[in-house]
C-alpha cells in the first residue's frame, strides 16, 4: 500500500476548515484539530486524523453529536467539579475539564473533575500532557460503547476505556503510558481493515469464545454484539485476563457513579433501533508535585528510574528496551519533517472530504 506524508501544517488548515464547515466554532474546532494531530504527531495513528470522519463528521450528520458544545458545571468544590457535556464535542469538554483540575491543583495540591453526557474525546493522552506541561502528573479516562468481554463471558460489556498517566522527567519526552484496557480497540481494528490485515489470534472472541481475525466482520459484530474484545490478558484467567477486566470495571465506575452518569449497554449509541448519542463519562486528575516534592527532585528521580529499566539486561536478540513515552518521542522526532502519514484508503476519503464540504482547495495535497 502507498504512503503519502501530508505537512501538519497542512493537515491544520484543512482540519480546522471542515469542522468549521461541520457548523464547530473556530476555537473549538482548533482543540478538536490539536487533539487529533497530537495522535498523529506521536504515532497513535488509531486516534488520529483517520478518525475525522466516521467518529465526528458522520456523527454530527447524524445528529447525535452537537457542534456547539454548551457544557454546564453541576457541582463544584475547591478541588472537585462534576461537568455535563451536553453531548458536545468531547475534545473541547476534556480539554476544559483538564484544564480546570489543573487550576485546581495549581492552587491547592490536586483536582479531579468528573464528566457525563460527553462524547468520545479522541487521544486520551493529550490530557495527561497537558498536566505535564505545567510540571504536574496527569491522569485520565474514558467509557465507551462496549466491546470488551468480562473474564469467563462472551458478551460486550465494557469499553475499551483507556486508563492514561503522564508525568515529567529529566529527559526530551515524559513518561506518558496510555492504552485501553483491552488488548486492542476499534481504532486499530480499523486500522487492520485499511490497511487489508488479518487481526492476530486472541484480540476478538465470537459468542462461543473463540477467536475472529476478519477486522471486516469483527467490526460489524462488535456492533451488533456477536463478537466483543478481550480484556489485557486474554481469554480467560491463564494469562491473567481478569486484571484488564478489573482495570476496565475501575474506569467504568469512576467514569459514571461520580458524576451519575451512564455506562455499560447504557453507552451502545442505539435506543429502539435508532441512532442516539453516547453519553460517554470521562474524569481527569491533575497532581501537584511541588506539593510533595521539589519539581527537579521529582524529575530526576523518575528519569532514573526510566534509565536503570532501559539499562538492564536484555533479552537474547533483543536491541533495546522501552520505557513509555520513548517510541512516541521516537516517532515524533521521524515525522516532525514530515507530517501525517496516509495511505490510499485514507487519501480517498479525505478527497471525498473536500468535494463535500467544498473544499477543494485542498484537494491536490490528497492525490
Amino acid at each position: 500500500m502507498a504512503q503519502k506524508f501530508i505537512p501538519f501544517e497542512v493537515i491544520e488548515n484543512f482540519m480546522v476548515s471542515v469542522l468549521v464547515k461541520a457548523g464547530i466554532p473556530e476555537n473549538d474546532a482548533k482543540i478538536v484539530t490539536d487533539v487529533l494531530i497530537q495522535a498523529d504527531k506521536l504515532g497513535f495513528d488509531s486516534h488520529g486524523v483517520n478518525r475525522l470522519k466516521p467518529i465526528y463528521l458522520d456523527r454530527i450528520k447524524d445528529g447525535i453529536l452537537n457542534p456547539v458544545t454548551n457544557y454546564q458545571i453541576v457541582k463544584e468544590g475547591p478541588t472537585t467539579a462534576v461537568i455535563d457535556g451536553q453531548n458536545g464535542m468531547g475534545h473541547v469538554i476534556g480539554y476544559n475539564a483538564m484544564k480546570m483540575a489543573i487550576e485546581k491543583a495549581k492552587k491547592l495540591g490536586m483536582g479531579m473533575v468528573a464528566v457525563r453526557n460527553s462524547t468520545h474525546y479522541g487521544f486520551a493522552g493529550y490530557y495527561a500532557l497537558m498536566a505535564v506541561k505545567e510540571n504536574l502528573i496527569g491522569i485520565t479516562g474514558t467509557n465507551a460503547r462496549p466491546s470488551i468481554a468480562p473474564t469467563f463471558g462472551v458478551e460486550n460489556m465494557l469499553g475499551t476505556n483507556p486508563l492514561t498517566f503522564g508525568m515529567p522527567t529529566d529527559e526530551p519526552f515524559p513518561f506518558l503510558l496510555d492504552c485501553a484496557t483491552s488488548i486492542t480497540q476499534r481504532g486499530k481494528i480499523e486500522l487492520y481493515e485499511r490497511e487489508g490485515k488479518i487481526l492476530p489470534k486472541g484480540w476478538v472472541i465470537d459468542e462461543n469464545g473463540e477467536s475472529k481475525t476478519d477486522p471486516k466482520e469483527v467490526l460489524v459484530d462488535l456492533t451488533s454484539g456477536k463478537a466483543a474484545l478481550t480484556p489485557l490478558g486474554g481469554i480467560g484467567e491463564e494469562t491473567a485476563g481478569y486484571k484488564g477486566y478489573g482495570y476496565a470495571t475501575v474506569v467504568e465506575i469512576l467514569s459514571a457513579a461520580l458524576q451519575q452518569g451512564a455506562y455499560l449497554k447504557m453507552l451502545t449509541g442505539f435506543k429502539d433501533g435508532k441512532k442516539v448519542p453516547y453519553n460517554l463519562g470521562h474524569f481527569f486528575i491533575a497532581i501537584d508535585i511541588s506539593a510533595f516534592t521539589e519539581v527537579d527532585d521529582f524529575k530526576r528521580t523518575t528519569g532514573n528510574i526510566l534509565r536503570e529499566l532501559r539499562a538492564s539486561k536484555k533479552m537474547p536478540g533483543q536491541p533495546r528496551i522501552y520505557t513509555a513515552g520513548e517510541k512516541e518521542y521516537e516517532v515524533w522526532k521521524t515525522r516532525k519533517d514530515k507530517g501525517v502519514p496516509f495511505g490510499d484508503e485514507l487519501l480517498k476519503e479525505f478527497q471525498g472530504i473536500c468535494k463535500e464540504y467544498g473544499l477543494n482547495e485542498f484537494l491536490p495535497s490528497f492525490e
